[in-house]
């Protein structure tokens, strides 16, 4: 490709609204323009690296076994209300109605289409195992769209469905798609980890993330340096503590603690340490009728230490909270008759479900709250003060330092980017929309399917994110928009350096490399500007100077200093540049 004959369209400053690195850098090196709130257009120069990143993810999964298939956008709701997802996705699904008044989704992902897809063709065992894939766009009606395409509305994603006999080849099925993806990050040429995950609102119970380590990541990753263990906040253990719980050695006494609503504020008043502590969380949980009315409410506390914090999904697992909601302030004051911020279990109004993490209930002399403004309670104890507590669970986050569940050391904590996500599902979605198959036995099972997510597009966002400094992008080779770009200075004043870059030019693309040449004529400090803000990897300068020497200048992306090639041999010097 030439330069002159492309667009290429490069901005000194980034809009506004571009928050992080990645958006500011997509839209300043044209990668991207802003259509509307979470739309975006491909630019020419974005659009190949988003081709480059399908190519990889489609040469892994038809390597895999997989088979490429194209699912509609717009899918008829009657599908979706098969499973109860219409009604319970949220307005994050973006529904809409043709001219006949007839309900469809715009799909943010495709389980009822592939299932439906299967169920109408697979009669016997002997048809399985299958897997179905596509790359196509998505859409999830963000409440915030924000961070370019990291968090957009309108998103390309590879998604791929496995249906299977059991539950031992479905297994087979999700090893086999987790080592293809592990296969395409690693082509990738980015950081990334694989991490244990909870498989969230889409169901099932075996579920990994893909995630490219960068700084500025939204999620939080749990690994052990020392051991393979790796997980994200969501899924990551807390272990119980080792060792019995210290005796008791202080009195329950009811503490002055004006104006301190917090443990933190409690903690530096009485000058004692922050894990000593406790927090009370109150949480409500309703019992609703056929017409969805609530016929009945009950109330939860949940006691943790004053320096960890509430993991949401965990405490979603706990038997009789999966669909918990917080309090409101009547229920709070109708059971503790006080306000939060002082609350904690002695003293109730009302009696409430107790559910008490690991660490609080090893703690001894603990403080809470006396359920009265301004004062807390100290030397709080169980079995003298409470009664041992029923309910025990992991209903915190981790923190650096923990023991790893794997027993090989202690967890370290990293911010990571999910760009890819693995899940076995099970007979989630062929129960509900019953899908089955004649087994051996000759009686009709359900299939057994795994579902396995890229996010196409928001992947170069986490790749800028992982690689860039204060001049522009720096892209991996595998996923540059071009791997070598060719700057010729000032050409139409000296012919030999014309000669020499349409020379080498066309070396590189009779040898296979993705190389453009920049003839639009550019002053070579802008020039140079443009290329490194784009990210190319590898640049060759051609000066009449140099050439006079026989010498070209080389300098990759990273490098601070460009250096001295033979004109020569550039062709084999940047074959033996390039990744492989």
């Amino acid at each position: 490709m030439k330069a002159s004959q492309f667009f290429i369209s490069t901005l000194k400053e980034a809009p506004a609204d571009a928050e992080i690195v990645s958006h500011q850098l997509m839209m300043r090196a044209g990668l991207i323009k802003k259509l509307g709130a979470g739309i975006y257009n491909y630019m020419p120069m974005g659009l190949r690296v988003i081709r480059k990143v399908e190519a990889i993810v489609r040469e892994e999964m038809n390597r895999a076994g997989a088979i490429e298939m194209a699912m509609p956008v717009i899918q008829p709701a009657e599908l979706w209300q098969e499973t109860g997802r219409f009604d319970k996705m949220g307005p994050e699904l973006l529904r809409i109605k043709d001219r006949h008044g007839r309900d469809f989704v715009v799909q943010p992902t495709s389980e009822e289409v592939v299932t439906d897809v299967m169920r109408q063709d697979i009669r016997s065992y002997k048809q399985l195992p299958k897997n179905l894939y596509q790359i196509q766009t998505k859409f999830r009606d963000e409440r915030r769209p924000r961070f370019g395409l990291m968090r957009g509305r309108e998103f390309i994603m590879k998604d791929a469905y496995s249906f299977d006999r059991d539950q031992a080849s479905a297994k087979a099925s999700y090893q086999n798609m987790a080592q293809a993806y592990r296969r395409i990050f690693d082509r990738f040429g980015l950081s990334y980890r694989a991490v244990a995950a909870d498989s969230g609102a889409i169901g099932g119970d075996l579920s990994e993330e893909f995630q490219v380590i960068a700084a500025t990541g939204e999620d939080a990753i749990v690994y052990c340096p020392t051991s393979d263990y790796a997980a994200n906040m969501e899924k990551a253990e807390a272990l119980a503590p080792a060792g019995p719980r210290k005796a008791a050695s202080q009195a329950m006494t009811r503490t002055p603690t004006p104006g301190k609503a917090t443990c933190a504020d409690v903690a530096e008043l009485l000058g004692i340490a922050l894990e000593t502590t406790v927090k009370s969380l109150v949480l409500a949980t309703d019992t609703l009728n056929e017409s969805g009315e609530v016929v009945k409410t009950q109330v939860w506390l949940l006691l943790l230490r004053g320096d960890h914090s509430m993991n949401e999904v965990k405490v979603g697992k706990v038997s009789g909270l999966v669909d918990y909601r917080f309090a409101t302030v009547a229920e709070i004051d109708e059971h503790f008759g006080c306000e939060p911020g002082y609350l904690g279990p002695l003293g109730l109004k009302k009696p409430v479900k107790l559910v008490v993490d690991r660490e609080v209930a090893v703690l001894a002399d603990w403080v809470c709250g006396a359920n009265e403004i301004d004062f807390h309670i100290t030397g709080v104890n169980w079995g003298r003060d409470l009664p041992e507590p029923e309910q025990v669970a992991d209903l915190r986050n981790v923190v650096a330092g923990d023991a790893s569940p794997d027993g090989q050391g202690v967890l370290a904590i990293e911010r990571g980017i999910e760009v890819g996500h693995v899940f076995y599902l099970g007979t989630k979605y062929s129960q509900a929309m019953n899908a089955t198959f004649l087994g051996e036995n000759g009686k009709p099972q359900f299939l057994e399917m795994g579902c396995y997510g890229i996010g196409i597009t928001r992947l170069p966002a986490a790749a800028i994110e992982q690689n860039h400094d204060e001049r522009g992008i720096i892209w991996p080779d595998a996923i540059a928009p071009f791997t070598v770009v060719l700057c010729p200075i000032t050409p139409d004043r000296f012919p030999d350096v014309k000669a020499a870059a349409d020379k080498l030019y066309g070396e590189l693309l009779a040898a296979g490399v993705d190389v453009i040449l920049d003839d639009r004529g550019e002053r070579p400090g802008a020039m140079f500007a443009d290329w490194e803000l784009i990210g190319v990897p590898h640049r060759v300068t051609i000066g009449d100077r140099g050439l006079k020497d026989g010498q070209l200048e080389y300098q990759h992306r990273r490098d601070a200093q460009a250096r001295k090639i033979d004109a020569h041999g550039a062709l084999e010097f940047l074959k033996g540049q390039l990744a492989p």
